[in-house]
């Protein structure tokens, strides 16, 4: 995270490549752990649902949380819930619509159930208004 905010992201990714009939792959775990989803602490295939919930978190860790919010996640939602999103974000001129929809599309990424996930395209046409 820079200065300004705004997320550096090189890749979320898997550490090697798959073949082109390869969806699923075994491999050792890199990157930062609150990044990281929990299917790699269950010991099961790693898929691109994988990389989706680290987007998401991503998505939520762009946003101004004190320190004290200790479950990301639950604050995050709470926030959406209770139609408190202004606490989740310093800057007045923000747009809420936006905002709502930044926050939505985070929170899909980081189900814990893989199949609950968005697709990274879903994502795409979510973040550019084409697909509700």
């Amino acid at each position: 995270m820079s200065d300004q905010k705004c997320a550096k992201l090189v890749d979320f990714g898997l550490a090697k490549l798959l073949k082109l009939d390869q969806t699923r792959t075994y491999t050792g775990l890199r990157g930062t752990w609150g990044y990281v989803a929990p299917e790699w602490h269950r010991n099961v295939p790693i898929t691109v649902k994988t990389n989706v919930y680290s987007f998401g978190v991503v998505r939520c860790v762009n946003m101004d949380i004190l320190e004290d919010q200790v479950i990301l996640e639950n604050w995050v939602y709470h926030c959406l819930e209770a139609d408190e999103l202004d606490k989740l974000v310093k800057d007045e001129d923000v747009d809420k619509n936006e905002l709502q929809m930044m926050v939505k599309v985070g929170l899909w990424c980081i189900q814990d159930e893989l199949a609950f996930r968005p697709s990274m395209k879903k994502i795409i046409l979510m973040l550019e208004g084409t697909d509700n």
